[in-house]
């Protein structure tokens, strides 16, 4: 509904036909007041914007909001993954989901021997590339969208901290400070290789010494000694895990949180017999 205001819809004395000129009953018409304007008192017409540009803003402004909520929640708080491989059975299955915490590692709370971590490998498990620095990479890594490219992830077992001396004998088990670790709550068997000195990380694996720097100008009869800010990790399943046996030692600045949840588990239906009179 328009609307006029005052100065356009009451005429002032001044205006009364009577009084124009200052003569009385004098015959000249009064002016006719300005025509009405709609919406806006200067009399211009403001352009409505078009259904396309108003929904491409706010598609822009959605996306753009997203982003920011995806890489807030993935990088201060937590975020999901799954397990890929057999490396930490029984402890965690092929399929599994599971939720990787982040705030204890903002507040730089210690790491713990028996956590269970996941973190980028060392880049000698990547052909010697370190991708912690590749726009694409990084992006992909702070949104976790599934059409960015992002650095694969390995979860382990904390077994060694930092000062601790570390044997693994074939057969028995792991040897932390010259006491044996009791394991049998979570390892699927014990180890079949020795590790002994720092010249047996990996000799087992596939990963040559000159692809970790920290390894190629010390002594390799050293015992292995666990460096400041670095942890010696590895699977629950000994015998099928590329872990520190293999690469060396991890840095803890890799680390991208502690796993504390399985959410999702793929339930195996029950094995029936084949023979119901016999049950075999």
């Amino acid at each position: 509904m328009e609307h006029l205001d005052k100065s356009q819809s009451i005429q002032s004395e001044a205006d009364s036909p009577n009084l124009v000129g200052g003569a009385a009953g004098s015959n000249t018409p009064a002016p006719s007041p300005p025509s009405p304007t709609p919406n806006t008192p200067s009399g211009k017409q403001k352009p409505a914007p078009t259904t396309a540009l108003g929904f491409l803003k706010e598609v822009i402004e959605l996306i753009v909001v997203t982003l920011v909520l995806l890489i807030a929640i993935r990088w201060a708080f937590a975020e999901a993954r799954y397990i890929p491989s057999s490396s930490m059975e029984p402890t965690l299955q092929i399929e599994d989901r599971i939720l990787v915490e982040k705030i204890s590692g903002h507040l730089r709370r210690p790491y713990q021997r028996g956590e269970i971590l996941v973190f980028y490998p060392p880049p000698s498990e990547m052909g010697g590339k370190d991708l912690s620095n590749d726009p694409r990479f990084v992006l992909g890594r702070l949104t976790g969208l599934p059409f960015l490219p992002y650095e694969p992830a390995f979860i382990k077992r904390v077994v060694g901290l930092p000062g601790d001396t570390i044997r693994v004998e074939k057969g028995v088990g792991v040897y932390i400070n010259g006491q044996l670790l009791e394991e049998s709550q979570y390892i699927k068997e014990k180890p079949n290789y020795d590790l002994r000195v720092l010249g047996d990380i990996g000799t087992t694996g596939r990963i040559p010494y000159p692809g970790r720097p920290e390894l190629s100008n010390v002594d390799l009869s050293k015992p292995i000694v666990i460096p400041p800010n670095k942890l010696f990790m590895m699977g629950d399943n000994r015998n099928n895990s590329q872990d520190s046996h293999v690469w060396g030692f991890l840095d803890q600045d890799r680390v991208i949180g502690r796993a504390c949840l399985v959410f999702w588990r793929r339930l195996l239906p029950p094995a029936y017999p084949m023979n119901l009179e016999s049950g075999y």
